[in-house]
């Protein structure tokens, strides 16, 4: 009794205790991590350190003292729209085959020189030559055919004046002295076409310029109509350019306008020597040509801009000698009060010496200049 009463007591007397879940434990690490983090990115970013206080201290100023100054200006001038433009020859001529024929010789290269009259080329004349001499041979019996018909003729007139022969024969002998001087002007005719064929085969210089854009080599077949080279004078340049509607309407034959070569660096005055009256379907703009002073160096096909005057327009200048260069900022000193206070400003185009502001500035200003002698 005693043994079963000890046994039955016994869990009562010690009971088990409850395991937690596994996740709870990884719940509680990972809410601890994110609170150290956090902790540690707020120290970095100063959470508890001192704030910087908002006053910003005033910044020291040097007076200007005797430091020569210039004052901004707002000034008008006339204001451009540029036109692109091409460098084009005002006379210029293609050398073209006009037979079929074998290239014998090219006597000429591209960039050579030639004078007006000049043989370029020549072209295989064989059967040329062969056709001048059937027509010559032609000729040759024309004309003793001619000389035949004329004694006849002469012979029967004297023997229709005697009443010797008929009238018949007398207009028979009239009808072959007609013939024979057809057939005879028909000879000489087909004498001029083989010459003037023959011709064909030697190619010469249209005009005294320069020769470019070879095409034909020694041994290459010609067709009629087929370009062999092309000669243009060098003397006379133009420059072609496309000009919107708007802008060409304010252009007229003889007026005067700013041009420039932009690989040459040239610019120069030129004058509009044609507008031609139709405009282009797909860009809506007109052609305009102007010629002008050609310096060394120019060539066809160069590009080119010409400036269409507009409106005039105001804007803000200051000298070059004022602006300072301060790694990729350009500044300038500008004399508040007596004191100088250096400003930073955005630059635009330059103008004989002096250089547009498009902002920090405002006209009536004044700014420092470097002193004579003194390094800008």
């Amino acid at each position: 009794m005693t043994t079963a009463s000890s046994v039955q007591a016994s869990p009562a007397a010690a009971p088990r205790r409850r395991k937690l879940p596994p996740w709870v434990g990884t719940l509680v690490l990972g809410v601890a991590m994110t609170f150290g983090l956090a902790v540690l990115l707020a120290a970095f970013a100063g959470v508890f350190k001192d704030k910087v206080p908002m006053e910003v201290p005033e910044r020291r100023r040097a007076w200007a003292g005797d430091e020569p100054t210039a004052e901004v200006r707002l000034i008008k001038r006339p204001r451009f729209e540029s036109a692109v433009g091409t460098v084009r020859a005002v006379h210029e001529s293609s050398i073209a085959s006009k037979i079929l024929a074998r290239v014998v010789e090219v006597n000429v290269k591209a960039g050579q020189p030639v004078t007006k009259g000049d043989v370029v080329a020549r072209l295989d004349d064989s059967d040329l030559q062969a056709r001048l001499k059937q027509a010559r041979a032609a000729e040759a019996v024309a004309v003793a055919a001619h000389a035949k018909a004329v004694q006849d003729h002469e012979r029967i007139r004297r023997a229709a004046a005697t009443g010797a022969v008929s009238s018949q024969e007398l207009d028979q002998a009239v009808a072959a002295l007609r013939s024979a001087e057809a057939e005879l002007e028909r000879a000489r005719q087909a004498i001029n076409e083989a010459e003037v064929m023959l011709s064909y085969a030697t190619l010469t210089a249209p005009l005294t310029g320069v020769v470019i854009d070879k095409r034909v080599e020694v041994g290459d077949t010609v067709a009629p109509g087929q370009i062999l080279m092309t000669v243009y004078d060098p003397t006379r340049l133009q420059m072609v350019a496309s000009v919107r509607e708007s802008l060409a309407l304010r252009l007229k034959v003889g007026d005067t306008v700013p041009a420039k070569l932009e690989s040459l660096n040239y610019e120069c005055t030129a004058t509009v020597s044609e507008i031609v009256p139709e405009a282009q379907a797909a860009s809506r703009s007109f052609t305009v040509k102007v010629t002008g002073p050609c310096p060394p160096g120019v060539y066809s096909g160069m590009f080119g801009r010409i400036f269409i005057p507009l409106d005039e327009e105001e804007i803000i200048v200051v000298p070059k000698s004022a602006v300072v260069r301060v790694g990729q900022l350009d500044m300038v000193n500008v004399v508040v009060d007596g004191r100088v206070e250096r400003r930073s400003v955005q630059l635009g185009r330059s103008f004989n010496g002096e250089v547009e502001v498009l902002s920090g500035l405002v006209p009536g200003e004044r700014v420092t200049l470097p002193k004579k002698g003194a390094e800008s």
